[in-house]
Formats: structure tokens, C-alpha cells, sequence
């Protein structure tokens, strides 16, 4: 689901944004997508209202980078936590919460 935040028209995306861009792509040549990221769909997007540039794919999945590593970055649709592996260690608010945390390896 695509909605004004986000773009994939790289004429939107500003110096720092095409030197993100680089980045990406660099730690995805060097390093490969994280073992959890599927590959199909694979594209580059921009959130126009946080600056973060971060691959997504058919499954909207997202990988950015975390300093100088391609990580996955998570979204909990039940309790909206949000972040990088490390950044999800908290308490679950129910079982949809748990089981979510248990399809990312966290459980």
C-alpha cells in the first residue's frame, strides 16, 4: 500500500537522499538483503516525511541501514512498536503482538 509519503520517483529524492541511495546499494552488493528479506519486488523508496531511504519489496518488507549494515526493520501491526531487531526487545501487549514477535526470530 503506497501513500503520499513515499516515493520511488528519484526525481523527488534530494543530494542526501541519492547519497543514501549509494549506500544501499553498495551494502546490498557488498553485504547482500538481510536473511529474513525476500527479493522479489525489490525496489528503493523514500519517506518524504522522515528522509529515511530504505529498500521495500512485494511483501513490504523494508531494509535499511542501521550505521554501515543493511538490517531489517520491523513494523508490528498490532502494537505499532517499530525498529531494527534490537529496537523491538519489549513486552508484548497481547497474543497477535506475541505471535508477530515469534515470525521476526524474537520468541
Amino acid at each position: 500500500m503506497m501513500d503520499n509519503r513515499v516515493t520511488l520517483d528519484l526525481s523527488k529524492f534530494g543530494a542526501r537522499e541519492l547519497e543514501m541511495t549509494e549506500e544501499l546499494l553498495r551494502a546490498f552488493r557488498e553485504q547482500g538483503l538481510p536473511d529474513d528479506f525476500e527479493d522479489e519486488g525489490l525496489s528503493i523508496m523514500l519517506n518524504t516525511h522522515s528522509g529515511y531511504v530504505f529498500f521495500t519489496n512485494s511483501e513490504y518488507q523494508v531494509a535499511m541501514m542501521n550505521g554501515d549494515k543493511l538490517e531489517s526493520f520491523y513494523s508490528c501491526p498490532y502494537c505499532g512498536h517499530e525498529g531494527f531487531r534490537d529496537d523491538m526487545a519489549h513486552e508484548p501487549k497481547d497474543d497477535e503482538c506475541t505471535e508477530y514477535f515469534k515470525s521476526i526470530g524474537m520468541v
